[in-house]
């Protein structure tokens, strides 16, 4: 790419007072990237026209565009006509536009070669760039011309376009998007034994020149750059026209955060918190919470004027009275005495971290001056040899680490996990909601962030038994981004999940993001997002619930996904997916091959209409000897054959159950398996006892003990379904306490145990 060139062209346009490229410019800038383009001459009125040597144009055809920066669709106004190519019936049109556009600013005319082409879907491509205040500049790809929204609105949206970052996208990942769309299969694959139209390496290319062009002049000016369309003409492509808008960069950047010092906030020593009271609010909640999670109380603080101790914890009249520069400062004060306490903290240097608690800040309309002061003061700090402390919020409820050994989320334990751990101050106190099992032991090897102080609650009371190394409530990401913490946390090896729940990225935080889901996706570990904000309803309570600017839903999708994020449908699918990760983390799976068993036909039939990228496997012989001596010993065999899914009909007892379900998952051809379940025949012992029946799914020869008892003895990752009324709620919880996952439809568990399986990496979507 000739860069001087193409910044040339913008920096005349600019200087003109223009926001827009002539398409003369526009063309010109396309020639500079090495896109081929048409050949044309520019005239500036019917005499110049009338003057003009086209005999060396091939073909009997040209094209006639106006050029004015007034008017950027130029088929819509009028500006555009196919002519005889004579010099006569050139100026002809140039006349005719002229009357009926003449008014507006004219720069004047091009005269075009035109290019012939094969006009068969797939033929008109749309090629561009554009600036995204979340990821930078972004490069979309698709079917373009006549048909642009018609595949748009036929096709998923992952076939229609493909999207990719400018930055940092690898070349395999332009490959993989452009063959995703339905253009780019359609010219870069065979078609029904013929030839690929063009090869996918030339797709690639100019898509990869396009992103060239918008890191190149994203530094200066937000563009957004458009060929549409770009044809495909003598086993090449041809650019037909160029569209170029552009406004200088406004916003500045945010200096770099020293995320070193997360570690400080993380896995703090020492600690204070602002805003007790005597009696129990919310700041007390937190002390109290803190020393329950082991804190030591001898490097707890309080800075609270006219108190001795509060909890056994040294009280202070005043920041500047801290006796040390503590790692982790709390304040839980009113949002009006934010700003003021924050820059004292940071002048005096008393701290290296900050969690601010308090809303009512960036996202009220108007907070912005309420927080001038700490920002200047950090701002200050940042450019000295200490940098200053990292914060995180405000408006969040904190942060839970178990490595530091506390909690700051308010939120009292007996309405996390409705028990009480203890008095507040007692020491070493068991975590609420702790796993009592081995097989719940996935808890300490993910990360929860979330934006949402109540997203990040109402999922970890759902996760209770899997309390995550780290649960950071983000807030209003007055200092440190979910980037930061991304770029922070992908290093931690004993970190296998991160679930993400973002509500607006901060500007250009989303390139931090998707850099260090890459680099967590690449070593096999596992990003699960869910984006909120997604309709323009959403987009507006989101500015207002996190000071959250969204960006658009359709770019993060695609490029969380390209980036290897798997990204979830709808808050239901984020929480089972992180149970579902979590039961299975000590799983492996090594193919697609699915062996299923349910005491039902539908559920069978279910199953098999439900597979996605999974298949079923085909059982060896000795399988099918094992499941055939126990159909005989339950008479089944006289009812049902022996296939996958293996169907037990509900005469199955609990052995006969669990003794099919241990053969299906031994048997060396089957990868994965699904157990449905369905509970109401008498002949399994399902339900907790109870008047009217001697039912108890506790007894050790259960088909729920038995389950429990094989989760344990296979590395094979397997689930339960359990479709069934509320009574069976006691043995669906009491299987996944036991690090079994389950269920309640058999759609739902094939769908998502299919994302799992495909994201570790063995089963191809």
């Amino acid at each position: 790419m000739d860069k001087d060139r193409v910044l040339r062209i913008f920096e005349a346009a600019e200087k003109e007072g223009r926001g827009v490229l002539l398409e003369p410019e526009g063309l010109e800038v396309l020639r500079a990237l090495g896109i081929p383009t048409f050949d044309y001459v520019l005239v500036r009125d019917v005499k110049e026209a009338r003057a003009l040597k086209l005999g060396r144009w091939p073909g009997k055809k040209a094209v006639v565009k106006v050029v004015s920066p007034e008017i950027l669709h130029k088929t819509d106004e009028g500006g555009v006509a196919f002519v005889q190519k004579s010099p006569a019936a050139v100026a002809a049109a140039i006349a005719k536009m002229h009357r009926k556009l003449g008014k507006r600013d004219m720069r004047g005319y091009l005269v075009c070669r035109c290019v012939p082409f094969d006009r068969a879907l797939g033929s008109e491509l749309l090629l561009g760039t554009r600036w995204t205040r979340d990821f930078g500049p972004v490069v979309t790809f698709g079917s373009g011309g006549i048909h642009t929204e018609f595949l748009a609105k036929n096709l998923r949206p992952e076939r229609s376009l493909a999207i990719f970052a400018a930055q940092g996208t690898a070349r395999r990942e332009l490959e993989r998007g452009i063959r995703r769309t339905a253009v780019g299969a359609l010219l870069a694959e065979p078609q029904r034994g013929q030839k690929p139209r063009l090869p996918l390496a030339l797709l690639a290319d100019a898509v990869g020149k396009m992103a060239e062009l918008g890191r190149l002049l994203a530094p200066r000016w937000r563009v957004e750059f458009e060929i549409n369309p770009l044809v495909v003409s003598g086993g090449g492509l041809v650019a037909l026209d160029a569209l170029a808008k552009f406004e200088p960069q406004s916003e500045p950047l945010r200096p770099e955060r020293p995320i070193a010092k997360i570690r400080n906030l993380l896995e703090a020593r020492s600690a204070a918190v602002i805003g007790v009271s005597e009696r129990m609010n919310t700041g007390h909640v937190i002390v109290c919470n803190m020393l329950r999670q082991g804190f030591d109380p001898a490097r707890l603080f309080v800075v609270k004027p006219g108190s001795e101790r509060i909890e056994g914890c040294r009280c202070v009249p005043e920041l500047a009275a801290l006796p040390e520069k503590v790692d982790l400062l709390v304040m839980s004060v009113p949002a009006a005495q934010v700003s003021e306490l924050a820059a004292q903290a940071i002048e005096l240097e008393k701290t290296e971290s900050i969690i601010i608690i308090p809303g009512g800040l960036e996202e009220k309309s108007g907070g912005a001056g309420i927080v001038s002061r700490m920002h200047a003061a950090l701002a200050a700090a940042r450019r000295g040899p200490a940098r200053g402390p990292v914060i995180n919020g405000g408006n969040c409820l904190g942060i839970a680490s178990v490595p530091g050994r506390y909690n700051t989320i308010f939120i009292p334990d007996y309405k996390m996990f409705g028990e009480h751990s203890g008095r507040c101050g007692g020491q070493g106190a068991a975590v609420p909601g702790a796993a009592p099992s081995s097989a719940r032991g996935g808890g300490g090897r993910f990360a929860f962030l979330s934006q949402s102080g109540a997203f990040a609650v109402a999922k970890m009371s759902k996760f209770a038994g899997f309390l995550p190394k780290y649960a950071v409530s983000i807030g209003n990401q007055t200092d440190l981004t979910v980037g930061d913490y991304l770029a922070y946390l992908k290093d931690d090896p004993e970190l296998d999940l991160f679930a993400v729940y973002v509500e607006g990225f901060q500007p250009l935080d989303g390139v931090r993001f998707l850099e260090s889901v890459r680099e967590i996706t690449a070593s096999g570990r596992t990003v699960l997002f869910y984006r909120a904000g997604r309709t323009s309803e959403g987009k507006r309570l989101s500015a207002s619930h996190t000071a959250a600017v969204a960006g658009d839903f359709a770019v993060t999708r695609a490029l969380a996904e390209a980036a290897g994020a798997l990204v979830t449908e709808d808050l239901a699918d984020f929480e089972d997916l992180v149970r579902l990760f979590l039961l299975l983390h000590d799983k492996t799976v090594k193919g697609p091959r699915l062996g299923a068993v349910s005491n039902a036909g539908f559920e069978c039939v279910a199953i098999a209409d439900n597979l996605g990228a999974l298949k079923l496997a085909d059982f060896q012989k000795g399988t099918m000897r094992r499941i055939t001596e126990v159909f005989a010993r339950c008479r089944i065999d006289a009812i049902v054959d022996v296939h996958n899914p293996v169907d037990l009909t509900p005469m199955a007892d609990d052995a006969a159950f669990a003794d099919v379900v241990r053969a299906v998952l031994e048997d060396g051809g089957v990868d994965a398996g699904v157990i449905g379940c369905v509970p109401l025949t008498p002949a399994l012992n399902t339900l907790v006892p109870g008047a009217g029946h001697r039912e108890d799914f506790l007894r050790e020869d259960s088909i729920v003990s038995r389950l429990i008892r094989l989760r344990g003895e296979t590395s094979k990752p397997w689930v339960v379904i359990v479709d069934a009324g509320d009574i069976y709620d006691p043995m669906a919880r009491h299987l996944e306490r036991h690090g079994v996952p389950v269920f309640r439809s058999q759609d739902r568990a094939l769908r998502l145990f299919g994302a799992f399986c495909a994201r570790r990496g063995a089963v191809t979507t």
